[in-house]
């Protein structure tokens, strides 16, 4: 099982912006990268992003890998979307953002997604009908998308990572490595040649 937690030659996207949680980029960032895989910042404009700690004192700045305009689900074997209460709220109201989570749920390709950060899922209307947890404050937009929302400190559900909060963190980078390193689910990403 050990070889199947490698990430080697797979590259993971982190969709952020400005306000983004400076721990919830950080922490999965390295156990990705700690098990092989290379990150790009993806966001909304080139050069860097302000991430903040707990949403009122400036944290460290992040330098942009690519513009999400520019990008397409191809070019990433997995997607983490983190939280901060402002970073998703600017994502969502981004229309290349919104494309960008929408189509890279179309190829059943894994995602992991922490606190806010389903806020941006919810614009994309790819909740509907799955399982998983959030902050409390976004539960009720949750469920009104179609998601079923539960309170644990990690929840999976056919690729979709997902945690509560920063002191989720742990079991998160643990369950984002494992599930990336499955790639595509097998439902998912059935069609004409699946079978036998």
């Amino acid at each position: 099982m050990g070889q199947q937690q490698t990430l080697t030659g797979k590259t993971v996207a982190i969709l952020a912006t400005n306000g983004v949680e400076e721990v919830e980029l950080v922490q999965p960032r390295s156990a990705v990268e700690d098990a092989g895989a290379t990150t790009k910042i993806v966001s909304l404009q080139p050069g860097e992003i302000q991430a903040m700690n707990h949403d009122v004192e400036k944290g460290d700045t992040f330098r942009v890998d690519s513009v999400v305009a520019d990008c397409t689900p191809a070019d990433f074997d997995a997607l983490i979307l983190p939280g901060g209460t402002t970073n998703p709220d600017k994502l969502r109201q981004d229309k290349n953002a919104v494309r960008f989570v929408k189509d890279f749920f179309a190829t059943g390709k894994p995602v992991g997604v922490i606190c806010h950060g389903p806020w941006t899922m919810v614009e994309a209307d790819v909740v509907r009908g799955r399982t998983l947890t959030s902050y409390p404050s976004l539960r009720t937009d949750i469920r009104n998308a179609g998601g079923d929302v539960v309170d644990q400190e990690v929840v999976t559900d056919n690729g979709l990572v997902s945690s509560r909060s920063p002191d989720d963190l742990p079991a998160f980078c643990s369950k984002i490595v494992e599930e990336f390193a499955e790639g595509k689910h097998r439902v998912q990403a059935q069609g004409a040649t699946a079978g036998s």
